[in-house]
């Protein structure tokens, strides 16, 4: 959030008040205006109040970021109610502006130093607190979360201990900390006069009186002794504060352990984990003194603050490049010998070291590169020496070491490099220094080299598994044709779960079964990165912030029958179908026939299930990293860009430049001696054109980024060969791992609470391609070097546009927080009352969002097992069963029969409530209905099994228990029992009978009958019918219509079944049996695009029930073997209770009148189109896809109302109140008018017909005779109406249900369809 508009403020400072928030800020908007030369304003983040973090940066250009100025913070009010650092450095910031261009001390300090000032951390607590509170009584201390700021970082003893929800100013500084590499920082506080140093705590955490000494203690000494010497009275270590009179600090210094034990404290993470060395300083005895003293506060420091600012400039600065290219090297550790504590380069390659006057030797050490030390640098009292560095990529023998231990002190070897030390003064000297070795220890190489059957390679993964239990994690996605499991292997610090923040990267091999180097060599890298875990730089930094996941073979059949030696054949190539897995995807411009294998099918269900950012898939037969797009749409072999080009291209080039036979581009003269690839990369259609291909799925399907590499010519070479394979690529997997953490990243979060937003979209302009956060919020965006303009946007949400300038070697942090859309005018906060919300009832919202968030309804799931035995259940048994839920569970339960079937068996329904059988209207009403089809009879099953689970865990678990609290559910297991007691087990197509007992009677069935009152009932929220015979979820109309309203609130819901469905959301039907082959988006589709037909119960649900119904299609298999009724049932339960959340959400209110009278029929118009009409007590509740609506609300003698809603896709419907005013004009005229005319105009009506039945009377004797006879033949013309109305004497049950709307035309329509 960058301010850009100034609010008009008086600048003329008094220092004799205290800001508030409000004042703050237009203090510095003012300040920010008049001097934007030097000056730019901007927040940070926002505080738990949503108030803004406001820092102002100043320096000369203030809104370029240029190499060369160090960067320096003060950071005051972290505890709220300690308030002389707020106004201090208001008064700092105005100084600093006002005195530019007139004193050269403060100009030079400006033009040389990036200096960024943050007046308060805790807005919040500044509020609360009271003036003339010394001893902090008010409670302003600590945040609206109440958590106390500086005992909330990272501490290095005790780790994370806060949520990071309750501490967004901590998470901001966090990330302001990482994103800037301040040099050096004063963090100001209240309570006595002080100038306190690290560490902070102890690993003891004695209470007082144990020296924690850091690497830096006598520079850190240096620097506090700095602040106190210009402090009168710090200076005398005598603060003679009142509450402690006995309390001293020689020369007004203390080590923070010493003085009393501080974990999470900010100063210690600044050190730490910032590059920063920051100190404390207590300002004042009093916290929040009266006003009056402001101005002597302020004459107390104003010296203090501007020499701390200036000694950022001591000790030695430089900057590091790298030999070949001349190009700034970031993230390079600077190693000091001696001192154990190292910090590392910017993204300008620059750096700042800090250091004491004396003689020191540096190093600057990166993985990849030759290690330089300069010797005997000399550091003076005065200006920085600036030692500069260049460092050469090792072109062979590559180090394999990585992140710079702390711990080290380097050695040197007999290498010269070149050198440049430049002094004060600008004289520059070229010198030979000799350069550092990798540290001592040299990493494990993988010992055995040979290649690995299935029996073999599940041995491999077992053993490093379970040796390496603590980063690793083995599981299997899946299964081949032959039933060899697709193994995993994920290797991270915490391997089980996706960490917030942390990019998630794979490698897959062996797609080709006969192409095996990549199977081998992942298998070495599984054993590189386990063995050299937590020894190995580079390898733990890979681990504890990558997770990886290394699939070594994705077809094992293939690989059993390849032969060893095979240079070029295709023996083993295709999966034991015969089909090549990397033509059976689904692709963009070529429709793939080929029916979806189940390696490909579980490799696809694998990548939507986790938020991969980059991936190569590892082939062989060449030597080129291959990039998408594979193919186009001509299908010839030309360049075919997408539209991240050049990141695909970066991304190819970081792999084949640590590969040199790769890099040379003639891979293979002896077998291909015309095949020439520059740079060892290719654009894969531009090479030969491939369809189907698994890289392009990932790119278009998924947010990853995925390239092709072949290893080598040959594709199953000798095992004597292996270890030449190993070398040549091992720099180059590690340096792709490397290239997760290049790009952008960072969270999209609500600003009102600081929840992360899933499936908010980023986009970059003039890049035609977006990704999603992650269920928490979190994203990552690869970029090649260049500066963007980002937009993070979502449903519900104004969308937020930034710059980001990416560099090629580091991420870049950007995260945003986005505003919901608010009410207008028309909206009921302004225009109607608002309902009180009581804790219950936010308690029941915090919930559902939990459920919708991050991984809470996996979490439903797994904490609501049952142990459910599978099997069909007949009539008798069914009814026996449903008897028992209310013999069982009478409280929560209701049976009633619904009508009976045509044989006279019952058609049942289950209420599952807190109050069953009660009229609940203010709770959103669910419908699950099976069994329409009697020879589709799995719905049955699983909608019993649901029934079960819920009433098992009712009482049990609280979030099912609250779920039935709030929600009335009705569940029709078998709409049709005659059917099911005719169906066949392990039948696949509906082809001998239609699912009725009577078949040719015309009118409506009984069974028809019973679900249409039921529909009618116009209570319901929301009905799922479960169906089989394909795997997809559809939605109204399954008449043909051109257009249907609200059609994305239905295709919404479909998908919210789709998407919690671990295969059905892929969009592979792959249902061979009856011919539904192909992918469906997101496996959603509407009903007629499936099979157009009249008179669905869908269809009358929506048009007759005013409810929105989908169709689950739970299976290819209409009534499969009893024995996969418990598979279907674990891929389906988590979609089922996730409908039971999702009809929490949408619009809900209540209607009524001025006086408080509810309003019963009201209509309810959604967005201009679809109605909905209040219930008893006026209520009602719609649903609506994410994002804003209009609704309005129409009432007869009534004046219509209108709203806009914000529909938000985690979070239950916000109730509204919509209030009537009476409506007193008729036709747009006087309500009394319009009466008077009207009783007027009755009054003669009733004369007139009076003459008219005199006249008429003597005539109806001859007439009577016809009445009679027109009225005796009344039932047989009402049967024939029915009859027509009914449809044909063949429909199917989901044919039934009579639509009035439909016209000729239409049935016309559908006929010929």
């Amino acid at each position: 959030y960058i301010y850009t508009k100034a609010a008009s403020f008086e600048t003329v400072e008094t220092y004799d008040k205290y800001y508030n928030y409000v004042d703050l800020t237009g203090r510095l908007q003012s300040l920010a205006q008049k001097y934007p030369h030097i000056a730019n304003l901007s927040s940070i983040g926002q505080s738990v109040e949503g108030r803004e973090l406001w820092v102002m940066r100043i320096t000369k250009d203030p809104e370029i970021d240029s190499p060369g100025k160090p960067k320096f913070k003060y950071v005051g009010n972290m505890h709220g109610d300690e308030t002389v650092s707020r106004q201090v450095l208001v008064y700092l910031v105005e100084y600093l502006l006002v005195k530019y261009g007139e004193e050269p001390r403060i100009t030079e300090l400006v033009n040389t130093t990036d200096i960024y000032i943050m007046p308060s951390m805790n807005p919040d607590g500044f509020e609360k607190s009271i003036e003339g509170d010394c001893s902090g009584d008010s409670g302003g201390r600590n945040n609206a979360k109440n958590m106390d700021l500086n005992r909330s970082f990272p501490d290095q003893y005790d780790g994370t201990t806060v949520p990071p929800d309750n501490i967004p100013e901590v998470m901001a500084v966090i990330r302001w900390i990482q994103e800037k590499k301040f040099v050096l920082s004063g963090n100001l506080h209240g309570g006595t006069v002080v100038a306190s140093y690290p560490f902070d705590d102890s690993a003891s955490h004695q209470r007082q009186g144990h020296y924690s000494q850091s690497e830096d203690d006598a520079l850190f000494r240096h620097l506090a002794l700095v602040y106190s010497q210009h402090h009168s009275v710090m200076r005398t270590g005598m603060p003679n504060c009142a509450d402690a009179m006995e309390e001293t600090f020689k020369d007004g210094i203390t080590n923070g352990a010493q003085w009393y034990d501080v974990p999470g404290g900010m100063q210690d993470y600044n050190y730490l984990h910032g590059n920063c060395l920051e100190i404390t300083m207590e300002l004042s005895c009093c916290k929040y003194p009266p006003a009056t003293e402001l101005l002597k506060e302020w004459n107390l420091n104003r010296e203090s603050l501007l020499a701390y600012m200036e000694e950022v400039h001591k000790g030695v600065r430089g900057y590091v490049k790298e030999a070949v290219s001349g190009a700034a090297l970031a993230n390079i550790s600077i190693v000091v010998a001696g001192i154990r504590h190292n910090l590392t380069t910017g993204k300008y390659g620059d750096y700042y070291r800090l250091l004491l006057p004396g003689t020191y030797n540096i190093t600057a050490v990166a993985p990849g590169y030759t290690s330089v030390t300069i010797h005997n640098v000399q550091v003076m009292e005065d200006k920085a020496k600036e030692v500069n560095f260049t460092l050469a990529p090792v072109v062979s023998e590559a180090s394999g070491s990585g992140m710079v231990p702390t711990f080290s002190t380097p050695t040197t070897s007999n290498t010269n490099v070149s050198t440049t030390t430049t002094d004060s003064s600008g004289s520059t000297q070229t010198r030979v220094a000799p350069s550092l070795l990798p540290p001592e220890h040299q990493p494990i190489q993988p010992q055995e080299f040979r290649h690995h059957n299935y029996a073999d390679m599940e041995l491999f993964l077992r053993k490093y598994s379970s040796e390496f239990h603590s980063i690793t994690q083995l599981h299997s996605i899946g299964s081949s044709v032959e039933k060899r499991e697709l193994y995993v292997m994920v290797i991270s610090d915490n391997p089980t779960v996706h960490e917030h923040g942390e990019p998630e990267f794979k490698y897959v091999a062996n797609m080709h079964g006969n192409e095996v180097v990549g199977r081998e060599l992942l298998l070495n890298l599984i054993e590189y990165l386990c063995r050299n875990y937590g020894t190995d730089p580079e390898v733990t930094y890979l681990v504890n912030n990558t997770r990886i996941h290394i699939m070594p073979s994705m077809n094992p059949d293939g690989y059993e029958v390849a032969v060893e030696g095979d240079v070029k054949g295709y023996k083993g190539r295709n999966n034991s179908n015969n089909f090549d897995l990397n033509r059976n995807f689904p692709d963009q411009f070529t429709p793939i026939t080929d029916p979806r294998q189940p390696e490909t099918a579980a490799v696809m269900r694998w990548l939507k299930s986790i938020p991969f950012v980059l991936s190569a898939n590892l082939h062989g037969g060449s030597l080129v990293v291959n990039y998408p797009f594979d193919d186009d749409k001509e299908g010839i072999s030309q360049y075919s860009p997408s539209p991240d080009d050049k990141v695909f291209q970066q991304l190819s080039r970081a792999y084949s430049q640590e590969n040199p036979l790769m890099h040379n581009g003639h891979p293979c003269e002896d077998l291909y001696p015309d095949e020439y690839f520059e740079d060892g990369i290719t654009n894969g259609a531009n090479w030969y054109n491939v369809a189907g291909g698994m890289q392009d799925w990932n790119y278009l399907n998924t947010n990853c980024f995925e390239v092709t590499i072949e290893l080598g010519c040959v594709k199953y070479p000798p095992a004597k060969e292996l270890p030449k394979y190993w070398e040549q690529n091992r720099r180059a997997l590690l340096q792709f791992i490397h290239q997760v953490h290049t790009g952008i990243k960072g969270t999209v979060s609500d600003s009102s609470d600081g929840t992360g937003i899933p499936n908010a979209t980023i986009s970059v302009a003039e890049i035609d391609h977006n990704v999603t956060t992650a269920r928490t919020g979190d994203y990552w965006r690869l970029l090649a070097p260049s500066t963007y303009s980002i937009t993070a946007s979502a449903h519900g949400y104004m969308p937020v546009r930034t710059y980001a300038t990416v560099s090629k070697d580091r991420v870049e942090v950007v995260d945003f927080r986005l505003t919901r859309l608010h009410s207008d005018s028309k909206g009921q906060s302004q225009n109607g009352p608002v309902p009180t919300q009581n804790p219950s009832e936010k308690e029941f919202q915090s919930l559902i969002k939990n459920l919708s968030l991050g991984r809470g309804l996996e979490q439903l799931v797994k904490s609501t097992a049952t142990e459910g035995i599978f099997h069909y259940r007949r009539y008798n048994e069914l009814s026996g069963v449903l008897r028992s839920f209310s013999l069982n569970f009478p409280k929560i339960t209701s049976v009633r029969s619904l009508g009976q079937s045509v044989e006279f068996r019952t058609i049942w329904a289950l209420e599952i409530s807190n109050k069953p059988g009660e009229a609940e209207p203010s709770k959103p009403k669910i419908r699950f209905v099976a069994g329409i089809h009697g020879n589709a009879p799995v719905g049955t099953e699983l909608l019993l099994e649901f029934a079960a689970l819920l009433c098992i865990n009712y009482g049990k678990h609280p979030a099912i228990t609250r779920l039935i609290n709030e929600t009335r559910i009705v569940i029709v297991p078998s709409v049709n029992p005659d059917g099911r007691e005719q169906a066949v087990e392990k039948q696949y197509l509906d082809t001998d009978f239609f699912g009725n007992a009577s078949q040719r009677v015309v009118e409506a069935q009984p069974e028809t009958r019973a679900m249409m009152d039921l529909i009618q009932d116009k209570g319901y929220t929301l009905s799922v019918a479960l169906d089989g015979g394909a795997l997809v979820a559809t939605y109204p109309y399954d008449k043909p219509v051109q257009s249907v309203e609200n059609e994305g609130t239905l295709k919404y819901l479909a998908s919210v079944y789709a998407n919690n469905h671990p295969k059905m959301h892929l969009g592979d039907t792959g249902c061979s049996n009856n011919g539904q082959m192909g992918n469906i988006p997101d496996g959603v589709m509407r009903a007629a695009e499936r099979q157009s037909h009249m008179g669905s119960m869908k269809d009358f649900s929506m048009d007759f029930g005013h409810c929105p119904e989908i169709t689950v299609y739970t299976g290819c298999c209409l009534f499969p073997p009893a024995e996969q009724l418990a598979t279907l049932w674990a891929e389906n339960k988590k979609a089922l209770l996730s409908m039971l959340v999702e009809v929490h959400k949408g619009v809900r209110g209540v209607v009524r009148d001025k006086s408080g009278k509810p309003i019963v029929g009201a209509i309810i118009v959604l967005n201009g189109g679809v109605r909905v009409f209040t219930t008893e007590g006026g209520y009602f509740h719609a649903l609506l896809a994410p994002g804003n609506h209009n609704i309005e609300a129409v009432a007869d003698g009534y004046q219509q109302q209108r709203r806009e809603v914000v529909v938000s896709s985690f979070e239950a419907a916000s109730p509204i109140i919509i209030e009537f005013d009476m409506d007193n004009s008729i036709f747009g005229l006087p309500r009394e008018f319009v009466v008077a005319s009207a009783a007027a105009s009755m009054t003669a009506l009733v004369v007139t017909a009076c003459i008219i039945w005199c006249v008429c009377a003597a005539k109806s004797n001859r007439q009577k005779d016809g009445f009679h006879r027109l009225r005796q033949h009344r039932d047989d013309y009402d049967d024939e109406i029915r009859l027509t109305s009914m449809g044909s004497k063949k429909s199917l049950l989901a044919h039934e249900f009579q639509d009035e709307s439909e016209s000729d035309e239409e049935t016309l329509y559908a006929n010929k369809i």
